[in-house]
């Protein structure tokens, strides 16, 4: 079985042949996020080890470096679920529940149509709800769902992991779990299971083991010189 273990103070150990792919954010001639563009795919393993602490010489995977470095892994994350943390938005043909604690700093929830919750409070107009739901939708740690007459809208993922490359913000993002991988923490509890995910790997966030878009603060890079408009 696919899932995603958070070791102490060191990597994440993912198993069941996860496959592992960069995924750019491609944006418009505004700097806008506007869609993933699929990246370099990456050998297939059983399982493997992905760097957390942001200073392996063999981005993305660990090389050990997390001991020298005496890095402090600690998950400060909320165990709660989704829509514990989340807050509630309603329009007149959408909801959208934002959970701000997870959020990675993507920015497809901005373009030039407004942003999801504008258009959320504008889903009356067919094409204002048609944006919002898509802007929802390819936000990769679900931070922002929109909702339908009482049901979630997910998009469909199969299982896998990415490595997100901002383009705009000339940095690497965080790891993204997709469809649904379980996440299992250091001492042995489960995350709740969601379709999308993200980790951090810059090693700076203060939600652990979740990225904050810390890594645009401190200028991320992971090593590999493909993010490019």
């Amino acid at each position: 079985m696919a899932k995603v273990v958070v070791s102490k103070n060191g990597p994440y150990f993912v198993s069941g042949k996860l496959a592992l792919a960069k995924e750019i954010i491609e944006t418009d001639d505004e700097d806008n996020s506007a869609r993933w563009k699929k990246g370099e795919k990456y050998p297939d393993k059983e399982e493997y080890h992905l760097c957390r602490c942001g200073h392996s010489n063999n981005k993305p995977y660990c090389d050990g470096t997390h001991a020298k470095i005496n890095f402090d892994g600690t998950e400060t994350a909320s165990r709660k679920n989704y829509i514990e943390q989340a807050e509630k938005l309603s329009g007149p043909e959408l909801v959208l529940t934002d959970a701000q604690d997870f959020c990675a700093s993507t920015r497809f929830c901005h373009g030039k149509a407004g942003t999801a919750w504008e258009l959320t409070e504008k889903s009356d107009n067919p094409k204002a709800k048609e944006i919002a739901i898509q802007q929802c939708c390819n936000c990769p740690s679900g931070r922002l769902v929109a909702w339908d007459k009482g049901k979630p809208i997910e998009p469909k993922l199969e299982q896998s992991v990415g490595l997100i490359e901002d383009t705009a913000a000339q940095v690497s993002g965080p790891i993204w779990l997709k469809g649904n991988v379980p996440l299992e923490s250091a001492d042995g509890k489960k995350y709740e299971t969601r379709n999308r995910v993200t980790l951090c790997r810059c090693g700076k966030s203060g939600n652990k083991p979740f990225c904050d878009g810390s890594h645009i603060g401190i200028e991320f890079n992971d090593g590999d010189k493909t993010i490019n408009k």
